[in-house]
């Protein structure tokens, strides 16, 4: 059939302006025909007259359609048949027609974007019907589509809603996006679709025509009316538009609803058809480039592109592309594509590749010379027939090419005028891209947080005159919140109010939809009409229409504004545009990879890039001009680093140093410039609550960037005067002061109970800082550290004014703004104390702020950022005062106002939303932890004044592990300061109650959680305070009786039976030379602290293990006591070390001496070191001396400076032995009593001079002997008792106060005879003498010296211990010249009388039968003598009942009591390990402990294995001890009884327990005070009549309460057994030995409390998973604000509920992560089990792998392969054999094992890694581990660090961690350098591995579940 056109018909008429329009019309599509065409359709309009009723006909092909006169014209599309209509369309527009000749309803079925819609519309035109449109979104409820109340005058009347509108009018409905609507609401039309009949709420009934005439014949209009049926228009109509959805994603057709549709395909055009189209539109574009880009296009969107997951290309925006390339023809077409199709920030790797390839194979990539854009030259205004447009010119290359764009109304800024915005080239380069985009579409800027987006815009709306509309998105955001919300008159009628978004439409403005990515993509389908076609139908029935078609409307009706106005129909101002701001889309997320198709079809897009580094710099130095270059560039080039890397961890922490917070950074920097960098960088991060990988990442990339903590020692004396004051209406925090606020509202200003502390005070000075810069602040901490404490105290001190808001998990967006409420009838808004704050200029403070969903907190960024926001009745709050010129409904932020948000910290265990992540950028961010252990004590001591200081101390110190324990994620809670508070305000309210009960009110919640519970109890224990003891489980030592002292004789001094009275010695004085100073190096290590007392009282008070080697030997200790503090000093040899430390420090200090010591003696050299420490002024000063080669060295500890002193008397020592005379060894000693007092004194074994050292004077005194010295005593410091060599005879030598006085002449020596107590005249009775072992070189006080002598006397004395007495006083020596009284209290047998020192060794006689050390110490206040003996000298018989074995000891200290004349023997547990050495061990000390005296009552012991003990010796101190630590515990649970009080008046005496001493000094008799000793009838120690006894110290045998209350011992067994019983149960189900059984706990045991923790985690984000969301529209539930209004007028769907929300049809499953574990097995890991077991740790490993992801398998698919010498892919554990019970997890371990016994030597760590990498991604997952554990030997094997390196970051999607068991040396250490940050661990001690594994999971795993 030849294509032919009939027009019939007079011109004029009523069919006049039709038919003129399908004449143009039609000639255009007869000139566009090609000649001899063939048959092609075509469209007919048949005129037949003037007559109203037959109107003309329009035919397309041989389809003919008669048209009716419409009745409301103005509802007729207009202008949207185009000139040259394609054929496809025709043939589409045709099949319409059939079926609505066939009274049927349509389905247009096909991809997103505007042709469906369009084609609709054109039928529509073309035949002259009146249109219902509504597009559906997932807020689309039945009210919508039927009947809405309104009120009028009081009364609710229905509405008919558009499917009523269309049926009873007879026009077609269009209803768009069927998918997006929810299920269950579309069946409301079933019946109206198949049977054109509905009821209707209001009780009317609608009707199909034909039934509805049928009736007529019978009854009447008028009582069809009173029935309320209403007849169905015959031309009622319904086209509806849709996506397929099992490819796009939304909700499938119902299938009733699909069955009543007729569907049509409607694919893109043909690509003949699109290629013409473009042809016509880029005339100047060369056709080959035009087609190259179509056939680009098509390829994108075939079946194939789809299948690799690629998002369809959006075919209907090229048009738009071409135009711009029309004007632009030199321009790369790559670019245009990019913008219609980003993907490059859409796609995965895959897909990135697809499409490049398929550019290339059209050769769109571009050669070099690609063109863009350079920068906008000028703009001027041109105004066309009242439209407002710019000419903007750009430059392009060399050219400058002007186009007409769209403009605001305001004047325009030229670019570059704006001060704030400062031009970069890719910012100028960018604004000149988003002109020409502006030109054909609206904009899409996609970018990074903080980047510079709303900037961007902002400049853009300037340089065009536009006014800017910001609009925040949110994801709760309805329809009607983008469109138009209902409210109330005055008088109560209901009515909408149009969104910003509708008035920026008519007006013309620039809107801003920030955060489209938020928004759920079916409410942003209402928008999709607007922004393809420029309208709009609204809730209220206006519709907005495209300026043209207003105007063609306008023009056809003859009708003035006004007119279409009454009719609701406005035009939308030509120039209205809108640019959304997103965020990048998530590749491979579920929940975020918001750019899908649909969308694409909407806007251009523009990718805003972050900043490269030189215009980072520029934009910074512009905005702040003083910045400190230097710091700025380190952060620089820091962020660079770490945006550039591939590695996510590293990605993320980008995100949070955009270019906004660099700002704030650089702004803070120039206002304080020596403020340490490193510091803004941790904070801005939030470093302290990342998860560990992430910090240490960030940790290893600021050490690269050289930006180091500032190492200022000198911040501790600036803390002492760090407080805050106000003065004179100034307040001062630290070094920064801020005026005092004037506050209106006096109530709204918090008053807190606040005790100042120097961390909090830190935290408020930085707060300060910010705040005055204008910041807000976000306070981010664990619960408990008092961030709400601080900034009230904040505000108190500032004198701001608060308003408080607290968010929750039913925040809504309504409730943080307007709370709505009906009175009277009408809505009235209630302001939120938001909006208070902003009015008044408060201080809104919003807690909890992560607890609301962050949809709902991320409105605060408009406020914030933009200073404006849109309140839910229509008012809005604007920062800037000057735009409101008149405008009513405007707040105006108060130049005061500031937020304050307080949240904890992000991830486990508080599983809050991340309100951090979405919103932290915008604020200054603060990391408020608990206070450190000296500002909490100093906090804790307000809170209790009169709990004692030891109490608070330990709980500070136990608390302050325990936190560090959460960090670590070994447990789960972080407790906090708010917990110790807690505790110490009830010790301080109930002081009798004990701190072991107290404790447990905060730690009951943890008592059914064994692991936990353990933990807990250990760190408490360690920490002293004792939790589950009971105050009678005291374990003090036997006492045993004294024998009878005996009188011994005297000592007299200078009356010798020879005659000599006296000689003088004498002495000559020499400077010492010294050599040095040599700069040590000392080394620091933290020492764990165990306090003894935490289950049982004993004498020992702590101790803790030194870091010693096995051949490590200890050879003496020393203590100094200055000021409070004692410190410890441990030399050892082999090599020579020393250890030293304050001893109630948490850190010890080790100095390594190995190459200082010069080996000069030759043969078995066995170095000897003695320590003595000096006191002031050279406090922390040590002498160090070497016995044989006698070398004296000082080491000055502080200034870390070793001299070594040189004393001239060395020069004459005789020539070194030679090797064979090896007995003449010498052996120097050094004296050491009064190295308090600087000066020491030396001598040779058998020498005859004493050598005075002076340190302070730099001198020595060398006194000249006649006699052989064995050896020396300073008994005073004027006297010295000195012992003759082979006899034994005594002597004392008294030496000047002062050698340097020349007259005093020299000393003098006199002969000291030991006289026994007369036993006849001349009868003289040789004695053997004994050598002291120790004399104390002070005197017992005279009240000890009475009680120990028996006798009340006062004298000079002195105490000393030898081997044959317990211990020994001489009264009146050394002072009194007259005899001594020599008492005694001697031992049954001689010490060191057996010969088994003497043996000789290796056929070698040893030099001295008596070991170096003689343990020995006086305790002069306590009057004790304490030693350490071997236990072959212990009475142990005496000590121990008959029927227990002694404990294996390194000894026993037996403590002498002079005062309670008792025996005391304390066991001292044994060393851990020995010394290989034991020869050399027997030269030092008889016993394998060294003994020191430590205060004033008591001694410290250092075993051979390191293990340093304090003991308690003296019995008062005993006694304090143990009154405080019973009242730790507190009085066990005591019989109590309620009693109520009646006032009675009489005066009632009680029994009186005595009065409480406050000092709780110790009192005998007196009958006042309780817990004395020895009083009359208060209770007290051996009173006589007391009413009970208080012990010190007597373990009293009886049984306690407790123990009566227990479990029966038969029931306890009972439980035994049938655990037992049930164990071996399961072992026979699963036929595993029970040998098998204990291998196999032997591995789990290990890993026990990972696998509970980390399954504990898991449980938590499942639940969390788990969440119910809020279902809107529902019938019942809690009263949805947002439906307040629909309420009133009796809607029943007003309601919201929680519920499990369905997954959206067609989202993606959520798949499951993906765990590939690759352990070595190989011979290193087995050769090495010895060394540290680390095959046995990755077996461990391995185990808990298997445990905690038990059950888990649906989201965690694990597998766990090997590698070794002999493969690369050793499979343990295939994915589909996940071992399901112990039996089968230990085969796997053990083939672990065996694997490693027999396999080939050899490594494949990088072949494993490598395959284990590409194979993992073979299978789809949500995210993909590899996790590598090896033992670092790659360098034995020749393997490069850089290539395993690249290897594990050779895949982004994969994340690899490699973890290397510590090996030989560092070569683990130096390969984690090497590798990237946060993906390689070192675990140098193996137990670290499970820890390690866990840390993996809990920061990467588990953080995005």
């Amino acid at each position: 059939m030849q294509s032919r056109l009939l027009l019939l018909g007079a011109p004029g008429g009523p069919g006049g302006p039709a038919a003129r329009r399908v004449r143009l019309l039609l000639r255009q599509v007869v000139r566009g025909r090609p000649a001899g065409d063939g048959r092609r359709p075509e469209v007919r309009l048949l005129h037949a007259g003037a007559g109203a009723e037959t109107g003309d006909t329009v035919s397309i092909g041989d389809v003919s359609y008669t048209l009716k006169t419409p009745k409301s014209p103005e509802l007729v599309p207009q202008n949207y048949i185009s000139d040259s209509l394609a054929q496809s369309v025709i043939q589409h527009l045709r099949w319409i027609m059939q079926k609505d000749l066939l009274g049927q309803d349509v389905f247009l079925i096909g991809p997103p974007g505007p042709l469906r819609r369009s084609i609709a519309m054109q039928y529509l035109e073309l035949t002259k019907r009146e249109v219902e449109y509504i597009a559906l979104s997932r807020d689309t409820t039945e009210t919508d589509l039927k009947q809405r109340r309104e009120i009028r005058a009081g009364t609710a009347f229905y509405i008919d809603q558009c499917a009523v509108r269309a049926a009873t009018e007879g026009r077609t409905l269009i209803l768009e996006g069927l998918e997006k609507a929810e299920r269950n609401v579309l069946p409301v039309l079933n019946n109206l679709l198949e049977n054109r009949e509905m009821q209707l709420e209001d009780g009317r009934f609608l009707m199909s025509a034909e039934r509805y005439d049928k009736l007529l014949q019978d009854h009447n209009k008028t009582e069809l009316d009173a029935w309320k049926i209403v007849r169905v228009s015959e031309n009622f109509r319904v086209i509806a538009l849709g996506l397929p959805v099992p490819r796009y994603s939304g909700n499938p057709l119902d299938p009733p609803l699909r069955s009543r549709f007729q569907a049509r395909d409607i694919y893109y055009l043909p690509f003949k058809d699109q290629l013409e189209l473009l042809y016509s539109v880029g005339a100047n574009v060369s056709a080959e480039k035009v087609s190259q880009l179509l056939s680009f296009a098509t390829t994108l969107c075939s079946q194939e592109s789809s299948t690799l997951g690629l998002p369809d290309f959006p075919l209907d925006s090229l048009p738009a592309a071409v135009q711009i390339l029309d004007s632009f023809p030199m321009m790369s077409i790559k670019h245009a594509i990019h913008w219609l199709y980003p993907y490059t920030i859409l796609l995965g790797e895959e897909g990135k590749m697809a499409v490049e390839g398929v550019l290339k194979r059209f050769e769109l990539q571009d050669s070099g010379s690609s063109l863009l854009p350079k920068e906008i030259v000028r703009v001027e205004r041109t105004t066309e027939n009242h439209i407002s447009q710019a000419s903007v010119t750009v430059r392009i290359a060399d050219k400058e090419v002007t186009i007409k764009v769209p403009a605001g109304t305001r004047p325009f800024s030229q670019p570059g005028a704006s001060e704030r915005f400062i031009q970069t080239l890719s910012h100028k380069q960018l604004l000149a891209e988003l002109i020409q985009s502006h030109m054909v579409k609206d904009i899409c800027l996609i970018g990074g947080k903080g980047c510079g987006k709303t900037v961007i815009a902002k400049n853009f709306a300037d340089i065009l005159g536009y006014n800017i509309e910001p609009i925040m998105l949110y994801q709760d955001m309805t329809a009607r919140d983008l469109l138009q919300q209902r409210y109330t008159l005055p008088n109560g009628d209901t009515a909408w109010r149009s969104s910003p978004l509708v008035n920026a439409a008519l007006e013309g403005k620039l809107v801003l939809l920030d955060g489209i990515h938020r928004v759920n993509a079916g409410t942003l389908a209402v928008l999709q009409r607007l922004i393809h076609d420029r309208e709009l139908s609204l809730y209220d029935g206006s519709r907005l229409l495209r300026e043209d078609r207003y105007m063609r409307l306008k023009e056809e009706l003859q009708m003035s504004d006004e007119q279409l106005q009454k009719r609701s129909i406005f035009p939308v101002h030509p120039s209205f545009r809108i640019i959304a701001l997103a965020e990048p889309p998530v590749i491979g997320s579920t929940t975020q990879q918001w750019l899908g198709p649909e969308f694409l079809t909407m806007f251009f897009f523009h990718h805003m890039k972050p900043l490269v580094k030189s215009e980072e710099i520029q934009v910074i130095k512009e905005m702040v001009p003083n910045i400190p270059l230097e710091a700025l560039d380190k952060l620089l080039s820091l962020t660079h680093k770490l945006r550039e890397t591939q590695d996510p961890t590293a990605q993320s922490l980008a995100t949070s140093l955009s270019t906004r917070q660099l700002l704030r950074i650089s702004r803070r920097l120039s206002q304080y410039p020596n403020e340490n960098l490193h510091g803004a960088v941790t904070k801005a991060c939030l470093s302290r609550f990342l998860p560990s990988l992430a910090r240490s990442a960030l940790e290893k990339n600021l050490a690269d960037a050289s930006i180091e903590i500032s190492t200022n020692d000198n911040l501790d004396p600036e803390l002492e005067d760090f407080k805050c004051e106000v003065a004179s209406g100034c307040l001062r925090i630290g070094a920064v002061s801020a005026p005092v606020y004037d506050a209106h509202e006096k109530m709204k200003v918090p008053d807190v109970l606040f005790y100042d502390n120097i961390q909090h005070m830190i935290v408020m000075e930085d707060m300060l800082k910010d705040f005055l810069l204008g910041e807000h602040l976000l306070l981010v901490g664990n619960q408990g550290v008092g961030k709400n404490k601080i900034i009230d105290r904040f505000l108190h001190l500032l004198n701001r004014p608060r308003e408080y808001i607290q968010l929750h998990r039913d925040t809504t967006v309504q409730t943080l703004t307007l709370q709505p409420s009906v009175k009277d009838g009408l809505i009235v808004y209630e302001d939120s104390p938001l909006v208070k704050a902003v009015k008044l200029g408060h201080v809104l403070v919003v807690d909890e702020a992560d607890k609301a969903p962050t949809n709902v907190t991320c409105i605060l960024k408009t406020l914030v950022e933009n200073g404006e926001m849109i309140l839910a009745d229509g008012r809005r709050i604007i920062a800037n005062s000057a735009n409101v010129s008149g405008r009513e409904n405007v707040i105006v932020i108060h130049p005061d106002f500031r937020m304050i948000v307080l949240a904890n910290r992000p991830g486990f265990p508080f599983l809050g939303n991340d309100f951090f992540g979405t919103l932290g950028d915008i604020f200054s961010c603060h990391a408020v932890d608990n206070p450190k252990p000296q500002s909490e004590l100093e906090m804790l001591r307000q809170y209790g004044p009169n709990v004692p200081e030891p109490i608070l101390q330990k709980l500070v110190a136990a608390f302050g592990e325990l936190r560090s324990l959460a960090d670590q994620g070994i447990i789960n809670y972080p407790y906090s300061t708010r917990e110790v508070v807690n505790i110490v305000k009830h010790l301080q309210k109930f002081p009798t109650e004990g701190l072991s009960s107290v404790v447990r009110n905060v730690f009951d919640f943890d008592s059914y959680n064994s692991d936990m519970r353990e933990i807990l109890i250990n760190t408490l224990h360690k920490y002293g305070i004792p939790i589950g003891t009971k105050p009678t489980s005291v374990q003090l030592a036997k006492e045993l009786p004294l024998p009878e002292q005996t009188f011994m004789g005297y000592w007299t001094i200078g009356q010798s039976r020879n005659g000599t009275q006296k000689l003088l010695c004498p002495a000559e004085t020499q400077h010492i030379d010294i050599k040095g100073p040599a700069l040590m190096n000392i080394e620091e290590y933290p020492v764990e602290r165990h306090e003894a007392r935490s289950q049982t009282f004993t004498e020992e008070c702590a101790s803790w293990r030194l870091p010693l080697d096995e051949v490590n030997i200890i050879c003496d200790i020393a203590t100094s006591h200055e000021n409070e503090e004692n410190t410890l000093y441990v030399v050892t040899c082999n090599p020579v070390s020393l250890y030293f430390m304050n001893m109630a420090g948490k850190n010890g200090y080790f100095v390594d001496f190995f190459d200082i010591f010069p080996r000069t003696a030759s043969g078995v050299w066995h170095p000897f070191v003695t320590v003595a420490p000096l006191g002031n002024p050279l406090k922390g000063q040590v002498i160090l001396h070497e016995q044989q080669s006698n070398v004296i060295l000082l080491l000055d500890t502080t200034g870390r400076a070793l001299r070594r002193l040189i004393l001239t008397s060395e020069e004459v020592t005789s020539k070194r032995p030679s090797w064979w005379n090896k007995e003449e060894a010498e052996t120097y000693k050094m004296c050491k009593e009064f190295s308090h007092k600087n000066w020491l004194v030396f001598y040779k074994e058998k020498g005859n001079d004493l050598t005075v050292l002076d340190v302070l004077e730099g001198q020595t005194h060398t006194i000249s002997l006649p006699i052989e010295l064995k050896t020396v005593f300073l008994v005073a410091e004027d006297k010295w008792l000195l012992v003759e060599n082979k006899t034994n005879q005594k002597y004392l030598l008294t030496k000047p106060a002062h050698i340097e006085s020349e007259d005093s002449g020299a000393c003098q020596l006199y002969v000291l005879t030991e006289e026994p107590p007369s036993t006849g005249f001349g009868v003289t009775q040789e004695t053997d003498f004994s050598i002291p072992h120790k004399i104390s070189s002070d005197q017992l006080s005279s009240e000890n010296l009475s009680s120990a002598v028996g006798q009340k006397i006062a004298s000079p004395n002195r105490i000393l211990s030898d081997d044959n007495s317990y211990a020994t006083v001489v009264v009146g020596f050394p002072d009194l010249m007259s005899p001594s009284e020599v008492y005694s209290w001697k031992r049954p047998s001689s010490l060191h009388k057996s010969g088994v020192t003497d043996t000789a060794f290796y056929g070698r006689k040893k030099r001295s039968g008596t070991p170096k050390q003689s343990n020995c110490v006086t305790l002069i206040d306590t009057n004790q003598i304490v030693r350490i003996l071997p236990p072959g000298e212990v009475p142990l018989k005496d000590v121990y009942p008959k029927n227990v074995t002694p404990p294996q000891t390194s000894g026993y200290i037996e403590v002498t009591d002079l005062q309670s004349k008792k025996l005391r023997y304390i066991p001292i547990p044994r060393s851990e390990f020995l010394s290989p050495y034991t020869t050399w061990l027997s030269t030092i000390s008889d016993t394998d402990a060294l003994l020191a005296e430590w205060g004033k009552g008591g001694v410290v012991t250092v075993d051979m294995g390191g293990h340093v003990r304090l003991w308690e010796t003296g019995l008062e101190h005993l006694q304090r001890s143990l009154m405080e630590w019973r009242n730790m515990i507190g009085q066990e649970d005591r019989h109590m009884q309620i009693t109520i009080d009646r006032e009675s008046g009489e005066d009632v005496s009680s029994p009186k327990h005595g009065k409480e001493d406050p000092d709780n000094m110790p009192h005998v008799g007196g009958n006042t005070w309780a817990g004395g000793t020895g009083g009359r009838d208060t209770a007290g120690l051996g009173g006589k009549g007391g009413p009970y006894r208080l012990d010190a110290g007597h373990t009293v045998y009886q049984v306690s309460e407790a123990e009566k209350d227990a479990v029966p011992e038969e029931v306890k067994r009972a439980a035994r057994e049938m655990g037992q019983r049930a164990f071996q149960q399961r072992l026979k189900e699963i036929q595993m030995s029970e040998y098998d059984a204990a291998t196999y706990e032997r591995f789990s045991g290990a890993v026990r409390r990972q696998v509970h923790s980390l399954r504990i985690i898991l449980d938590n984000l499942q639940a969390k998973g788990k969440e119910r969301q809020w279902l809107r529209h529902q019938a019942t539930g809690e009263l949805d604000d947002a439906k307040i209004i629909d309420g009133l007028t009796g809607e029943k769907a007003i309601y919201k509920r929680r519920g499990d929300l369905e997954p959206q049809v067609g989202s993606p499953q959520q798949k499951p992560k993906r765990l590939r574990l690759v352990v070595d097995v190989s011979g290193s890991m087995y050769r090495f089990n010895g060394v540290d077991g680390r095959l046995e740790r990755s077996m461990e490993a391995v185990c808990m792998v298997m445990e905690a992801f038990e059950n888990y398998e649906e989201k965690f698919k694990y597998d766990i392969s090997g590698h070794s010498g002999d493969g690369y892919n050793i499979e343990l554990v295939p994915m589909n054999k996940i071992p399901k019970d112990n039996k089968q997890r230990l085969e796997i371990l053990k083939t672990m094992h065996a694997h490693a016994q027999f396999c080939m030597s050899g490594d494949h760590t990088l072949e494993g890694t490598k395959h284990a990498i590409q194979e993992i991604v073979k299978e789809e997952a949500d995210e993909y581990f590899v996790i590598i554990l090896s033992d670092a030997n790659l360098s034995r094997y020749g393997i490069h660090p850089a290539k395993f390196a690249q290897i594990l970051t050779s895949n982004p999607q994969v994340n690899a961690f490699a973890i290397f068991i510590g090996s030989l040396g560092d070569q683990a250490t130096r390969l984690q350098r090497t590798l990237p940050a946060g993906r390689s661990f070192v675990a140098m001690d193996t137990k670290h591995i499970p820890q390690i594994l866990q840390q993996i999971f809990t920061s990467t795993m588990l953080s995005s579940i």
